[in-house]
């Protein structure tokens, strides 16, 4: 069990594997889609119209958008934990889950792809969302 007092830097630590996450789903895109511009026309990259990318390449470049949507949150609700000096042992055991299940959606995501587990981790990733954002309003509540 964490102490009760806990460093407010120590929120970064899940920031930084969420960004470091992001970053490896970038190269697997990048990696995707220079090996299949190589047996297509590259032209298709203008405006992504006609014939299209590959499942494997479009799966890639989806789960690297993925990480331009519900992860803002996360960021968002970690620097106001930060900012608030709200960073509890709640705070942080919710970004910590939310990011195992980020990890977890995203092995599946890069493998075998299967949109029910993907889902399943999905959904527990916004709950421990859900949870961190509530731990914030407490924090912001008990702050007025």
């Amino acid at each position: 069990m964490m102490p009760e007092s806990v460093n407010q830097a120590y929120i970064f630590v899940p920031m930084l594997m969420v960004v470091l996450l992001t970053i490896i789903t970038f190269v697997r895109m990048s990696a995707a889609r220079g090996a299949t511009m190589k047996e297509m026309d590259a032209s298709y990259y203008r405006a992504h119209l006609g014939a299209g990318e590959p499942e494997s390449t479009t799966a890639a470049a989806r789960h690297y958008g993925n990480y331009f949507e519900m992860p803002t949150l996360f960021y968002a609700g970690c620097l106001t934990a930060f900012v608030l000096s709200g960073v509890g042992q709640w705070t942080v055991l919710f970004a910590w889950g939310y990011v195992v299940l980020r990890l977890v959606q995203s092995v599946i995501h890069g493998t075998y792809n299967n949109p029910v587990h993907r889902g399943m981790a999905f959904m527990l990733s916004s709950v421990f969302m859900i949870a961190l954002w509530i731990n914030i309003g407490i924090v912001v509540a008990g702050k007025l």
